[in-house]
């Protein structure tokens, strides 16, 4: 395949299939000194660019080889320079030194992927995420991960950050499982429980009395306050319950449509705490439902709490689109919730596990510059999930291998990621079934091609048994994905294939078919108004 997208590449360049493009300017432009006013057309002269013996040695030769530095051209950009990367990029965790000296060491700190085959950096990993969320995932790695310095490093964050709040219950169950390993600094801390209680106790009291103050005087925008600052409060002390309620409670009294975006986005937060995505589903489409009052941010949130609550459901494909669509105003304005480098995980993966070939290229294949030749200009144009992608460079590597047919090198990659993917809090149960769908995809793509499969070839490619194989391709065959018989004697696979020579001329056929009874209509039609013979419906009595 690689040997095939250099020709391919080397056409291209050589041939100029489109020798000139014109562009119109929307505001003026500056070039060399001169500026060229806006609404003026700017037209570019492909010719020149592509045969200058600047940029390709002997630009008259034929030589597909010149783009073998380029097979892998993703990995030349990971030094790019982009706005939404300086924002998003490994969360900043104890600054960047920018004096000479550590340049180089600040540059690999900054593009060290936080998912990767390495042992999962916690540090690094909870600086991604606040809030709850940054409690509950240090907790959930330390109850699956069974190294037991990470455990204690897990639980010894998640200890500081519970302290940082007013969640009593929580850090009881924290302290439970430090069990003293941790040493007297991380033990029960009684006088802090009763201090946090009796200040909730008083606050409750205080936004009881204010909200029966409300009441009284029947201010809409105050009652809805109120409920707010209610369930702000019960959700800080985990109560998720009565802190959805009061929430949800604040919809009778919202007055403008960003009153209820507020409501849904509050309800969708608490709902995905609490792992109720069917209520996530809910306020979603209550959001989208009024679209004048989302801006950017809000549609990029709406989009993450969408690819979540398909995930739950195991609809990965739907899950796949919810994550390519998120835009890059998200940034770490969500950081309560789901990280930027999630979105490229999640969506990755999704997209791999249930996206086919050709969505593949349509939907996430623009990444790759190499691979964009004959697609769509709103494809092309369709950059966002490539800001995501560049903070995981794992997953950006999976999917180029594996639409470049590397099925063994792209497994290989998944397989280095299952450890750390485990202790994610939203992947741990789909794991086992997105690395299945991934593999099986990758064997009935394999086999698609040829009428015939040499399984010791194939075992190789996969790094597998041929006896191993041979199981997974039984299965496949049997669940009806590859059609397809096994010669065990001969270890060859023999497809089903209908004869292509034959569907190709009968598909040309009803083609021509068609085009002749069109062809038909169009000249009765033509006549028919030619000789002004127009016939009306008699009117019904």
């Amino acid at each position: 395949m690689e040997f095939t997208h250099m020709v391919i590449n080397e056409i291209v360049r050589a041939g100029n299939l489109v020798p000139i493009l014109t562009r119109k300017l929307p505001k003026d432009v500056e070039i060399k000194g001169y500026t060229i006013p806006a609404g003026w057309y700017l037209v570019v002269d492909q010719t020149v660019p592509h045969f200058d013996p600047n940029s390709f040695d002997e630009p008259f030769a034929l030589n597909p080889w010149r783009w073998e530095f380029f097979s892998f051209i993703m990995d030349g950009e990971d030094d790019a320079s982009n706005p939404m990367m300086e924002e998003m990029y490994a969360n900043g965790i104890g600054g960047v030194d920018e004096t000479p000296s550590s340049s180089s060491s600040t540059t690999t700190r900054k593009n060290r992927p936080i998912i990767s085959g390495e042992q999962l950096d916690i540090e690094a990993y909870a600086g991604l995420y606040t809030g709850r969320t940054k409690i509950m995932r240090l907790i959930f790695i330390a109850d699956h991960c069974d190294n037991p310095g990470m455990q204690l490093e897990a639980l010894r964050m998640a200890y500081e950050e519970i302290k940082k709040g007013e969640n009593t219950q929580l850090f009881r169950e924290a302290v439970q499982k430090i069990d003293g390993r941790l040493g007297p600094n991380y033990m029960m801390d009684a006088s802090w429980c009763t201090m946090i209680d009796k200040k909730a106790e008083q606050r409750k009291e205080k936004l009881e009395n204010e909200l029966n103050a409300y009441r009284t005087n029947l201010i809409k925008e105050s009652i809805r306050m109120g409920y707010n600052d209610f369930g702000d409060f019960y959700y800080a002390h985990g109560a998720l319950g009565d802190a959805f309620k009061s929430y949800v409670r604040t919809r009778d009294y919202c007055t403008t449509s960003k009153h209820i975006i507020q409501m849904c986005l509050s309800a969708i937060h608490v709902s995905i705490e609490m792992g109720q995505f069917t209520h996530v589903t809910s306020y979603v489409s209550k959001a989208e439902q009024t679209p004048e009052a989302l801006d950017p941010p809000t549609v990029a949130k709406l989009r993450c709490a969408a690819g979540l609550a398909h995930l739950e459901a195991k609809k990965y494909k739907l899950a796949a689109r919810k994550f390519l669509e998120v835009g890059p105003e998200l940034g770490n304005s969500y950081s309560d919730v789901i990280a930027p480098q999630d979105v490229a995980t999640y969506g990755g993966l999704c997209a791999l596990a249930s996206f086919d070939r050709t969505e593949l290229k349509a939907s996430i294949l623009p990444l790759f510059p190499s691979l964009l030749l004959n697609l769509p200009n709103k494809v092309i144009d369709n950059i966002n999930f490539r800001n995501f992608l560049e903070l995981v460079p794992e997953v950006r590597e999976l999917i180029n291998d594996f639409y470049s047919s590397h099925y063994a090198s792209c497994l290989e990659y998944l397989g280095n990621l299952r450890s750390n993917l485990l202790l994610d809090i939203h992947l741990h149960d789909h794991v086992g079934t997105l690395y299945d769908q991934i593999r099986n995809k990758a064997l009935i793509q394999y086999t698609h091609p040829f009428v015939s499969v040499d399984m010791r070839m194939m075992a190789d490619a996969f790094k597998t048994s041929v006896a191993g194989l041979e199981k997974e391709l039984e299965a496949l065959i049997t669940d009806n994905q590859i059609q397809a018989r096994i010669d065990s004697h001969n270890k060859i696979l023999y497809a089903r294939h209908a004869d292509q020579r034959n569907a190709t001329f009968q598909r040309v056929l009803q083609t021509g078919n068609e085009f002749d009874k069109d062809v038909r209509a169009m000249l009765l039609r033509a006549n028919l108004l030619k000789h002004d013979y127009n016939v009306r419906a008699s009117r019904k009595l």
